[in-house]
């Protein structure tokens, strides 16, 4: 629809049709599906099982709530939503909520409309000004619905009349789509607020007796616990919403790793660090570890961020080293990831049943030696690699120690294989021995994933890991 058009005649004699914002969504989702394009970019992971119930509920006109934990892309799901309406829409030009001159809904829209007619002005609105999003925690009637102007009622304004309201962020979203996060946390009264509006189209502000018919796609997320408990949220208002789609972790992996590499954002982009694959999956398993891990509270979540803030410091961290190395091109090896507590402090809840004894600290160096072991057992099977292990081991005891730190000179890991000859098998085999910066990389992998099989024992003191040989040969 062009943008040309500047009055309301002018918009009656073209092409252009008024919908319902609920059946403009339906018409344009069911346009993108027979084209086969793309509804939700960038959502992974939910091909099989989310999509295809906010479809349905899209195409049934349901006003939907998605319930989920913390960074399963609710919040972003909602944002996409704005993909399915019109590019602009046309509203009547100097109202304080956007309306549709066919449909106009305050005292002031009709007074225009009957003062200019056909020559009505018109504005065109872009589907980004039509989504508008609250967090439930703090949220007054004030801001989802609305209430009295004291600028207004100084202006002039009758006190019991439309002309003293200032209208809140939902009515604001007249003819497009309003969500609010958290839903659970939102204050009883404006439940039943929410309520009115969706059942009866009723505004209720201060005892003000305004029925305004809002044109309205509404959409919530909650946690599944909370929305689920008694008294949170009041049954009508859960009777009105048509669709509860649930929301889930990455099924895989590799899901999960496409996500994390999508979302990640750095300053910075020089000098060029490699993240190889073992690495990027131990990151990733991580989060899978802590998913399922008696030491974190699994009612709170483990959201994707952990992920995608382990990933960033492990690039910076091999960014800080090629810097004060004057390399050109880092890679992250396993001692960066050392540096991980900073990025999961604070995104891991620790469970409140646990021995109090263990600190957070020791949680998350456990879920990274857990992750690590996972991984490194992927890479090189035991049962085909048993004996080369072995002799590694006895190689190390023979050697007494060996030391590695983050800031240990590439040349010092290839002295290593003159000591312990047994790691050239593993690392030729995988194809680690190509690059020198890669070569100490997997020299780091194998020692902490012999760690992780008891094979070898660790000690920590600082940036500095020491090795030495488990049993005694």
């Amino acid at each position: 629809m062009t943008k040309n058009i500047k009055t309301f005649g002018e918009l009656k004699n073209s092409a252009h049709k008024r919908r319902s914002v609920k059946r403009e969504m339906a018409e344009n989702l069911a346009f993108k599906i027979r084209n086969k394009e793309s509804i939700f970019p960038g959502i992974h992971g939910y091909e099989e099982t989310v999509i295809p119930q906010i479809i349905s509920a899209v195409l049934s006109g349901h006003n939907i709530v998605l319930l989920g934990e913390k960074g399963q892309a609710k919040t972003k799901i909602m944002r996409l939503l704005t993909g399915l309406l019109d590019e602009y829409l046309p509203i009547i030009d100097g109202t304080e909520i956007p309306e549709s001159p066919y449909l106009p809904i305050t005292a002031k829209a009709k007074r225009i409309l009957e003062l200019h007619g056909d020559a009505t002005p018109i504005k065109w609105i872009s589907r980004e000004e039509r989504y508008g999003e609250r967090l439930a925690p703090g949220a007054k009637i004030g801001d989802i619905i609305g209430d009295l102007d004291p600028s207004k009622i100084v202006g002039g304004e009758p006190l019991s009349s439309e002309g003293a309201i200032h209208f809140g962020l939902l009515p604001r979203m007249n003819g497009g789509i309003f969500a609010i996060n958290e839903i659970p946390d939102l204050d009883y009264l404006v439940q039943v607020s929410l309520f009115n509006i969706m059942e009866e189209s009723d505004v209720q502000i201060r005892g003000i007796p305004i029925r305004f018919p809002l044109d309205v796609f509404i959409c919530f997320t909650a946690n599944p616990d909370d929305y689920s408990r008694s008294g949170k949220i009041i049954t009508q208002l859960k009777d009105r919403i048509g669709s509860e789609i649930r929301t889930h972790y990455p099924k895989t992996r590799k899901i999960g790793l496409d996500i994390t590499k999508q979302e990640i954002d750095l300053p910075l982009d020089f000098p060029e660090v490699e993240v190889p694959e073992f690495i990027a999956e131990i990151i990733e398993e991580i989060t899978i570890q802590a998913r399922s891990s008696h030491l974190v509270n699994q009612k709170s979540g483990v959201s994707a961020r952990l992920s995608i803030a382990n990933y960033e410091v492990a690039v910076s961290s091999a960014r800080r080293r090629a810097l004060q190395l004057g390399e050109s091109k880092g890679y992250v090896r396993m001692t960066d990831l050392g540096n991980l507590f900073t990025s999961s402090s604070g995104k891991i809840e620790l469970d409140p049943y646990r021995d109090e004894a263990i600190t957070e600290y020791q949680v998350v160096m456990k879920l990274i030696d857990q992750a690590t072991k996972v991984i490194f057992e992927e890479f090189f099977p035991a049962k085909k690699h048993d004996s080369v292990f072995n002799e590694i081991a006895k190689q190390v005891h023979a050697a007494g120690k060996l030391e590695i730190s983050d800031q240990m000179p590439i040349a010092n890991y290839k002295n290593l294989l003159k000591v312990v000859p047994g790691l050239w098998e593993l690392l030729h085999e995988k194809g680690l021995d190509k690059d020198d910066r890669l070569f100490a990389t997997g020299v780091e992998f194998i020692l902490e994933g012999l760690t992780s099989l008891q094979k070898l024992s660790r000690r920590r003191l600082g940036e500095i890991s020491s090795f030495k040989a488990v049993d005694m040969y």
